[in-house]
């Protein structure tokens, strides 16, 4: 453990995060998501839902804010103008935690287009349907890194 590390964030993902740079983007992905076909490597987050890891990455990660969308989730086949519950609890966690971003909107094979695009993937066991986001990392300044 690390002091003002959130517990979650295993080795492997601490790793992935800091080898991000601006404009990467990370899938947080559910239990039924096809991770392993996609192609980024994957990293296992088994027993986390979907929503305690987006809170545990975004504790650390800012959202980019020199493009205008920077966290997107998968829309509901069928119901496109639908917003699961998962996906309220989503966009709460970015308004909490990153700041004034909407979540979007994005058609599944769009989304899982994008994702094949992510630096990586976090599995999750997250067993909520839709219980997917990709997030795409920002610039931290220098007075959020040197907190003394």
């Amino acid at each position: 453990m690390l002091k003002g590390i959130h517990p979650l964030l295993g080795p492997d993902l601490l790793h992935a995060l800091q080898s991000m740079g601006h404009g990467d983007d990370i899938a947080i992905v559910d239990a039924n998501f096809p991770a392993h076909s996609m192609g980024p490597k994957v990293i296992r987050a088994d027993g986390v839902d979907a929503i305690a890891m987006t809170e545990a990455v975004l504790a650390h990660m800012p959202l980019d804010t020199f493009v205008p969308d920077a966290a997107w989730r998968m829309q509901v086949v069928g119901d496109p103008e639908a917003v699961p519950p998962v996906c309220v609890e989503f966009q709460n966690i970015v308004n909490r935690l990153a700041g004034d971003f909407t979540v979007q909107s994005v058609e599944r094979f769009a989304f899982y287009e994008m994702t094949r695009k992510a630096s990586y993937i976090v599995a999750t066991t997250e067993f909520r349907l839709y219980g997917n986001i990709i997030l795409k990392k920002g610039v931290l300044h220098p007075h959020e890194v040197f907190k003394v």
